[in-house]
């Protein structure tokens, strides 16, 4: 699972790619008691020399793994260009999600791509009034490659062949841009299944490490770009958790999606009233607040007395609900005081968000609590291999 400047949306769910048995199946001895993820960065913290954390996070990416050597210069490309603190805790976590959405396959494939941009096709075509025969003759028409676009449609098995095919369709086909400009129907890419509006807003704000090839939306398709912006959205923030399966949780829902979780699970039972655990406290529409009060601020509405706090200073705080200052803010502390003093200890920090997963590429009923105990789960058989 970024919004982070852009929250990673539930949509961007775990790959169906993933049908190999368990990895704790695969002979790999039993996981010792898990520890907590450290801050991950960590500038002031003693760093591994350079051959000792390349020798490390190659013995630690999974031995079945194609060109681990590979796979570890991109990882400790992006720790050193982000400054985050190379450890095994670290190293474990990046390697345990790219296990979960990849099995460590650059540009894994994705089942039934073609049925998938048959229907967005299809679904657009109709509503911009475009008649079939006009498009099926566009369709025949040969591409970049010498193909024609429809036997490269049907072709399709991985996302980065997708993004160029769309991208050719856009420069070259009638009705193209209206068809598919920004209407790409997979959102997320890559060996670790990163957003591409993440990784477009992270490169506005700071520099990539490598040399742009054609867009920073194709990078994400690419090894080094999908695992620097996945290392980017899963470690390069503080996350206030004991346990590291929040902070999974978080990459797939959006960073302190755990945190406003319990935050959520806090209100509901001062208030009284059921609330969703999805981490959002606040309505969103394409990645932006929408305006429309939410069932969270709703609820805070009923103990503006018991919090000693306005409607216009809750909407205030709650307004910064995805950064990490919001856990300063005086109605996250007043929710929290008051939790704790009426059930008589800390009322929890930190919840898994309850989020039923939905991405044209998932085909099975799946959550963010089967996919964080699921990476969790490699994260754990992934420390055996120190």
């Amino acid at each position: 699972m970024p919004p982070e400047p852009s929250p990673v949306q539930p949509s961007a769910g775990p790959s169906t790619t993933e049908t190999l048995p368990p990895v704790i199946d695969q002979g790999y001895p039993r996981p010792a008691p898990i520890e907590p993820l450290p801050p991950a960065a960590q500038p002031s913290q003693p760093r591994l020399v350079e051959p000792q954390a390349r020798a490390l996070v190659t013995r630690l990416i999974p031995p079945n793994s194609k060109d681990r050597a590979g796979w570890a210069q991109d990882i400790l490309t992006a720790f050193n260009t982000l400054r985050i603190a190379a450890n095994p805790e670290n190293f474990c976590a990046v390697i345990a999600v790219t296990e979960q959405e990849s099995l460590f396959v650059a540009d894994p494939p994705v089942p039934g791509l073609p049925k998938i941009v048959w229907k967005e096709i299809e679904t657009r075509r109709t509503r911009y009034g475009i008649p079939k025969m006009l498009l099926d003759a566009a369709l025949l028409k040969p591409s970049p490659d010498g193909r024609s676009y429809r036997d490269r449609i049907n072709a399709l098995r991985t996302e980065s062949q997708m993004n160029t095919l769309y991208q050719d369709m856009i420069s070259e086909l009638p009705y193209g841009r209206t068809l598919l400009a920004s209407h790409n129907p997979v959102h997320t890419g890559g060996p670790m299944q990163v957003s591409v509006a993440f990784a477009e807003a992270h490169a506005r704000q700071r520099p990539y490490p490598y040399p742009v090839r054609d867009s920073i939306r194709s990078e994400v398709f690419s090894r080094r770009g999908g695992m620097y912006f996945g290392i980017a959205i899963l470690l390069d923030y503080p996350a206030p958790y004991s346990e590291p399966v929040y902070r999974f949780a978080d990459f797939n829902a959006g960073r302190y999606s755990s945190r406003n979780a319990a935050f959520q699970r806090a209100v509901s039972r001062l208030s009284g009233r059921s609330l969703d655990l999805d981490g959002d406290l606040l309505r969103y529409r394409d990645g932006r607040p929408s305006g429309e009060r939410s069932e969270t601020q709703r609820a805070l509405s009923a103990l503006t007395s018991a919090l000693g706090m306005g409607s216009d200073e809750i909407d205030r705080d709650l307004r910064s609900e995805k950064e990490t200052g919001f856990a300063q803010t005086r109605l996250y502390r007043r929710v929290f005081a008051l939790a704790d003093q009426r059930s008589g200890a800390p009322a929890p920090r930190a919840e898994i968000p309850r989020i039923d997963l939905k991405s044209p590429k998932i085909s099975r009923k799946l959550t963010t609590e089967w996919f964080a105990k699921r990476v969790e789960w490699r994260y754990r058989n992934c420390l055996t291999r120190q």
